[in-house]
């Protein structure tokens, strides 16, 4: 995946409008939309840091789908890091319920 699919991925996954984006980022909501077109274009390094600030995530990661940094949650799919949300707001109970459901699935 490219830069604009992982835009699109990124935006769905934190619930964000582009015109959210371009307000906290600075990026104009035309470029952002530009970035997101059929006929995309890659952002500039000024613009591409920007946009992964808010985003959360490493620029490489919005380039390349990938992360190198081992620690970042960014790595993951989508879905991953929302079920590491959720988990997250857990208590250490629901925690342990949960990984042992998890366990539980991966046997079978």
């Amino acid at each position: 995946m490219g830069f604009k699919e992982n835009l699109k991925s990124e935006l769905q996954y934190t619930g964000m409008t582009v015109r959210e984006l371009a307000e906290k980022s600075g990026v104009n909501k035309q470029t952002i939309d530009n970035y997101l077109s059929t006929h995309s274009s890659m952002p500039s390094a000024e613009s591409a840091v920007k946009i992964a600030k808010v985003l959360g995530v490493s620029v490489e990661f919005l380039v390349t789908g990938k992360d190198s940094h081992p620690a970042s949650i960014s790595r993951y799919a989508p879905e991953v890091r929302k079920i590491a949300d959720q988990v997250q707001k857990m208590t250490p109970y629901e925690r342990h319920v949960v990984l042992g459901l998890i366990r539980a699935m991966a046997e079978k």
